[in-house]
């Protein structure tokens, strides 16, 4: 799959965005066209668009982002407009660029290779920085959770959205250290999970903390009820003929697209000789790819954030758009401590 000549377009080579030909051949952007980038980052994909000759309405709510893509907006001369805001709120944002509907929304689900690359936003942990994770600046900060949330709450965070099977001693061992100071680094958090779960045996292993920084950004930054929002924005303004691209990168986001597609793609409820079969409303979508579409060994050789993504791909119909978004039934997990003692 190649991508256009992107002239002044061309990718950043600092920057590789996941899947980029997978992208642009699914979104099949072309001149005249409006597309929607619901997850601008350092815009790779929007530069691919661009260079197909289309316009885009570009979304990110990290201002750092946004200030970034100032000198790519003016090369693209009225062609870009940039939008400091949630893509969850995409439908807002088309509509205050002057428009009811696009020719295509794309999503890339979780932080840019910018944000993780930045010691001070505490995103990851190759890098010593202040424990924040906000991909905003408002609200409160990961370094806030594990100060003040009680126990039960952070193991159920760590479970839900890091899926950690050892949130229960995680939690314990937080509480317990920051008794005696509270966390403020990167690396402090880091150590911790270390301590509890041992270092990494093999190269290929996971670092122990990997999953707990994971549910604390997730956490954090609300971003599976806003992937959740998004997809029902993107069917209420997505033109009849529209495509909606969406890479995720854990199973918690892909589990919430393909529940989401699934259901908007379904012609009929399914009968049993018991049951007849039950009317649905007519499908809002139709599958473009068929299953999730995985990044070629070529990809994840020279890009390792690359090997867990997958792509789903739809085109909107001309059906009215359906009922509002059920988050409980796309599988949107709810982070309330149950009763009972954490997981051990």
């Amino acid at each position: 799959m190649g991508l256009p000549d992107a002239g002044p377009f061309a990718p950043d080579p600092r920057h590789r965005p996941v899947m980029l030909a997978e992208v642009i051949a699914h979104l099949a952007p072309r001149p005249g066209e409006v597309h929607l980038d619901g997850t601008f980052g350092a815009g790779g994909y929007t530069r691919a668009i661009l260079g197909a000759g289309a316009s885009v309405i570009a979304v990110d709510r990290d201002p750092t982002a946004i200030r970034a893509g100032q000198a790519l907006a003016e090369a693209a001369e009225g062609r870009l407009t940039l939008v400091e805001g949630r893509f969850g709120d995409l439908d807002a944002h088309v509509r205050a660029a002057g428009r009811e509907t696009v020719d295509g929304v794309v999503l890339d689900i979780g932080v840019s290779s910018m944000q993780f690359d930045e010691a001070e936003r505490g995103f990851s942990f190759r890098f010593d920085g202040p424990l924040d994770m906000r991909m905003g600046g408002d609200g409160p900060s990961a370094a806030d959770i594990v100060n003040t949330a009680e126990e039960i709450e952070i193991a159920r965070i760590l479970w839900v959205y890091g899926e950690e099977r050892k949130s229960g001693p995680i939690a314990r061992a937080i509480v317990r250290r920051r008794a005696e100071r509270p966390f403020e680094r990167t690396r402090e958090l880091a150590d911790l999970c270390e301590a509890v779960l041992g270092r990494a045996k093999k190269p290929h292993e996971i670092h122990p903390a990997t999953r707990t920084f994971q549910a604390l950004r997730i956490h954090v930054n609300g971003e599976l009820d806003e992937l959740a929002r998004a997809l029902g924005a993107a069917e209420a303004v997505l033109a009849e003929g529209g495509r909606l691209v969406v890479v995720s990168f854990h199973s918690l986001e892909d589990r919430i697209v393909k529940r989401f597609l699934a259901d908007r793609s379904r012609e009929r409820a399914g009968g049993s000789r018991h049951a007849p079969e039950t009317a649905v409303p007519d499908p809002t979508f139709v599958m473009i790819a068929k299953g999730a579409v995985e990044p070629g060994e070529a990809e994840t050789a020279v890009n390792p954030r690359a090997r867990s993504a997958k792509l789903r791909a739809a085109r909107r119909t001309g059906a009215p758009v359906r009922r509002a978004i059920d988050a409980e039934a796309l599988g949107v997990p709810d982070p309330a401590p149950r009763r009972g003692r954490a997981r051990a």
